[in-house]
């Protein structure tokens, strides 16, 4: 980065609203612990790896490979963990397509997103249930350009109306089209990586320019327990080579695909972003990497993943505690929701798991407008999510003490039995207090008078208010035209 705009980007995330109440759900001995079993797991256990190539890289570099039919088991001395895991850059800016989208992931300074590709929706106007299209993301999108709460946008939902082979591209396309924030988005295989990233340049206004500042993040996910799938791989390889960032998004299962104890879930979920970021580094030594978690736990009475637990977000603000001892910038999945409507469940769900990995310091709070397992998104639970992260931020900002604040001269002035609504100090400090855009504070003969609406139905309002009047920073003259091009020779080359 050029010094004059690393010196932006420091100014910037100075004026950033940090924590100023957190919580720390391991303490720094238990960081530790985990740390060190994570370098014996690496160790004398190591990694099953899908990938020859990748298997490949990591022999040239100094780990020990020991190779089997179509596969690979990789071990990994501590010192070269340890030296790889220092040549991530930090500190790291999630960097929008125009500068003023820049997001400064340093630590504890905390931004809320979208979930991951869901294929449900509710639809706006109908408000039924149905598959996702590739119009419904570019909607969804359009609606966090606007929102000042959603810090990045993730792919919420997924373009089903075109073939899965293809799918990422016409996903990447409807995206970049609708927001100039950061973009994080899976690529399912290393070829659409390539194909994605050489779409990014078009968008940047060439390869250079990406290179600065490179706005597209790809999501790759490491196969619990302990396995580099070959995809998962391809990707990080690609997206290295490419200048895209990489976020490494383990989903472990407590209790089927990782330990039923949360402990040993965060162990091994570690070791599986560590050997994630080992692999990116050695292919592009500074190659951009985000420590991310979608880790919950296997519900085993009802055998199904319970992304609204609990312990989902605390498996989280443990993981994000793992990415401050590595200062690694860290996203992480709370404030979904297993409710199958905008209700009070999906309100409960996200106050509570969200609110916990906010007080974690997280960078990106991933979670909203996501239900019923994150199968399906929702206009109205989005909306008001955005709404709860509000509540969130003022809460993490704490109480301020200060001469001011305490306005001592004031109580004395008004004595005792006074008021204080007609002094200048209320008048100088009222845009202090919190503020409801879709929530009611009205009285009850007001909010009667205005329809009786509950918060749903205004937040749906809202979405399509949004939808009908928001503009989005255009894309470079000619991008548009250049993207297109590219999906379709790649669509041609797959025999589509």
């Amino acid at each position: 980065m050029k010094n004059h705009l690393k010196n932006e980007v420091l100014e910037k995330a100075g004026r950033s609203k940090h924590i100023a109440f957190s919580a720390d759900i391991i303490n720094s001995e238990q960081v530790t612990m985990i740390h060190e079993a994570t370098l014996e797991l690496l160790r004398h256990t190591g990694v099953r790896v899908d990938s020859l190539e990748a298997a490949a890289i990591f022999e040239k570099n100094g780990v020990s490979v020991s190779y089997f039919d179509g596969y690979a088991i990789a071990k990994f001395p501590s010192h070269i963990v340890t030296e790889c895991l220092e040549w991530a850059p930090r500190p790291l800016v999630f960097y929008g397509r125009t500068p003023d989208k820049d997001f400064a992931a340093f630590k504890n300074n905390v931004g809320f997103s979208t979930f991951g590709e869901c294929v449900k929706i509710i639809d706006l106007a109908t408000r039924e249930i149905r598959d996702c299209c590739k119009e419904d993301l570019a909607g969804i999108t359009k609606v966090c350009d606007y929102m000042d709460e959603i810090a990045v946008v993730e792919r919420a939902c997924g373009a089903l109306d075109y073939p899965s082979g293809v799918q990422p591209l016409h996903n990447l396309e409807a995206m970049m089209k609708n927001t100039s924030k950061a973009i994080f988005i899976g690529a399912v295989n290393g070829a659409n990586c390539k194909k994605m990233i050489e779409m990014a340049y078009a968008a940047a206004g060439g390869e250079e320019a990406f290179r600065e500042r490179p706005f597209l993040n790809i999501f790759v996910c490491p196969t619990s327990p302990l396995r580099l799938g070959k995809e998962c791989a391809e990707q990080i390889i690609e997206a290295a080579l490419g200048g895209a960032g990489i976020a490494i998004i383990p989903m472990s299962l407590a209790g089927a695909t990782s330990t039923v104890t949360l402990a040993g879930t965060v162990l091994s979920h570690n070791a599986e972003v560590l050997v994630s970021i080992l692999l990116a580094q050695m292919v592009q030594k500074g190659a951009r990497c985000t420590y991310c978690s979608m880790s919950t736990i296997m519900d085993l009475k009802h055998m199904i993943s319970a992304t609204g637990s609990p312990e989902q977000g605390m498996i989280s603000a443990a993981t994000v505690k793992m990415a401050q001892f590595y200062n690694l910038p860290s996203w992480i999945g709370a404030g979904l929701s297993d409710s199958k409507i905008p209700d009070a469940q999906a309100g409960y769900e996200f106050g509570i798991n969200a609110m916990t990995g906010a007080l974690s310091g997280a960078n990106i709070v991933y979670g909203a407008g996501a239900l019923e397992a994150a199968l399906t998104v929702d206009y109205a639970k989005l909306i008001l999510d955005c709404e709860g992260m509000k509540y969130i931020r003022k809460v993490l900002g704490g109480i301020q003490v200060t001469e001011e604040t305490l306005a001592l001269d004031v109580i004395h002035q008004v004595g005792p039995g006074g008021e204080f609504l007609n002094q200048k100090h209320t008048y100088d400090n009222m845009r202090l207090q919190s503020q409801v855009d879709v929530f009611s504070r009205d009285t009850r003969s007001t909010w009667a008078a205005a329809g009786s609406k509950d918060a749903a139905q205004v937040a749906y309002e809202k979405a399509m208010y949004i939808l009908e009047n928001h503009k989005v920073t255009p894309l470079p003259d000619g991008a548009e035209e250049e993207i297109a091009r590219i999906i379709a020779g790649y669509e041609r080359q797959q025999g589509l």
